[in-house]
């Protein structure tokens, strides 16, 4: 984004902005209220995701009246805030742009859009809603009741990373992202804010408005958005006339972790009717897979709050030989890891490490190790190299780091010692596999 922060007037209002590339298409980014328009470029994932909207457009985005860098406000209501978006457009120089508005970030994008065609070339709608609340004819929303317990749980921990577990539940064990999500709350507002700015968002309401839309509408949604239900976009889609449904795979809400190649892909053609066809990003890795052995019956046994609490160290043990060893843990399976490395003899030392120090927990693993070439996907990772990862690891017994035949060969030299374990089938991998253990 733009170096420098700048702001524009709405009335007696200062609104913070920050524009990025110079594509033909102008884009107004309508935000979400928690924001800080200068933090949300720290997480590598949105930098990415920016830098690949620069490519064809002119990117203007800013922070919501009330939060972040903009002023203090105390009236939220959605008329008022029209204005701050079209002070920026004027900032900037933009006379009509493709809005995209997600989250509570939707709904001042669909009312501008409706009272402002003029300025308005397209819009664009992701994971977003028209109504905060349920009612007759709207029975997928939360109830007030069940927002209450929602968002009363996230401001109890706000500033301390509450939100990943909803937002973006793939990165919810990454301790960076941890911490990013922590420091983007604390800049966005302070808990008493955030709640009125919860609750206002509860009292919103423009399914009225959504018939006066006549602009270009894209609605996307994954389908198993863990922040809201798709059922939200389908009825943007069934009462905006001429709106296109875009239902995408996935389980994160925030656009910028998981595929968020095929958001931009839709985003893309959908502003200037060609996709750039791009291809993965790929890099010769070697993949380790673990898995704690009889977690669920350890999980039985001890009860719910102290195998979080053992898991918890775990995790923490596995991260820090992950990095000892040079690698990089790309997120938790639940009760084991993957993770990355840049050569096979180090991800070895790792898995050999991390079952040396989380045997003193009263731990035992196992671990599968595979090297080939992995496609880069955000900040995960694809291929069949990490499928066959995957398969490795389901033949490895109680305490054993089982590696593929590749593996061995490419450590010749090393010292590393191994033992023959025969050849396989590894489910859904062509042809017979070699393995051998480590030790």
């Amino acid at each position: 984004m733009q170096a420098t922060t700048r702001y524009a007037r709405s009335g007696d209002l200062h609104i913070a902005y920050r524009t990025a590339g110079d594509g033909a298409v102008d884009l107004v980014y309508v935000p979400t209220w928690v924001g800080q328009v200068e933090v949300l470029t720290e997480e590598p994932s949105i930098a990415a995701f920016i830098e690949r909207l620069c490519g064809f457009s002119r990117l203007i985005s800013f922070d919501r009246r009330g939060s972040g860098l903009s002023d203090p406000w105390e009236g939220m209501a959605l008329e008022d805030q029209m204005d701050d978006v079209l002070a920026v457009m004027d900032a900037v120089g933009s006379e009509r742009a493709a809005l995209m508005g997600s989250l509570e970030g939707g709904p001042l994008a669909m009312l501008f859009a409706a009272t402002y065609p003029e300025r308005v070339g397209a819009l664009i709608l992701y994971a977003t809603f028209a109504r905060g609340t349920r009612t007759e004819g709207y029975e997928f929303a939360h109830s007030e009741e069940e927002r209450a317990v929602k968002f009363g749980a996230l401001i109890d921990q706000w500033g301390n990373g509450a939100t990943p577990a909803a937002l973006a539940p793939s990165r919810a064990s990454d301790p960076e992202f941890l911490e990013w999500c922590g420091r983007m709350e604390r800049h966005a507002a302070s808990p008493g804010v955030i709640r009125k700015i919860f609750d206002a968002v509860g009292q919103t309401d423009v399914r009225d408005v959504l018939p006066s839309i006549r602009v270009p509408t894209l609605v996307m949604h994954r389908r198993d958005d863990s922040m809201i239900d798709i059922a939200h976009s389908r009825y943007l889609a069934d009462h905006i006339p001429g709106a296109r449904l875009v239902e995408l795979e996935g389980s994160d809400n925030l656009f910028a972790v998981g595929d968020s190649e095929a958001i931009l892909g839709e985003i893309e053609e959908f502003l200037t009717g060609t996709r750039q066809v791009r291809e993965p990003d790929r890099v010769l890795a070697t993949v380790l897979f673990t898995d704690i052995c009889r977690s669920t019956e350890r999980a039985a046994e001890m009860g719910d709050s102290a195998w979080r609490s053992l898991l918890g160290r775990h995790d923490d043990l596995v991260r820090a030989e992950v990095l000892r060893h040079r690698g990089r843990a790309v997120k938790s399976t639940g009760d084991g890891v993957l993770a990355t490395f840049d050569g096979p003899a180090r991800a070895i030392g790792a898995a050999r490490s991390i079952e040396e120090s989380v045997r003193r927990l009263g731990i035992e693993i196992r671990a599968g190790l595979h090297t080939g070439e992995c496609e880069i996907i955000g900040d995960d990772v694809g291929g069949l190299a990490v499928h066959i990862g995957a398969r490795v690891l389901d033949k490895a017994g109680p305490g054993e780091v089982l590696v593929s035949s590749t593996v061995k060969d490419l450590v010749v030299g090393s010292g590393i010692q191994f033992r023959e374990r025969g050849a396989h089938e590894l489910r859904g991998v062509p042809g017979e596999w070699r393995l051998f253990q480590v030790g």
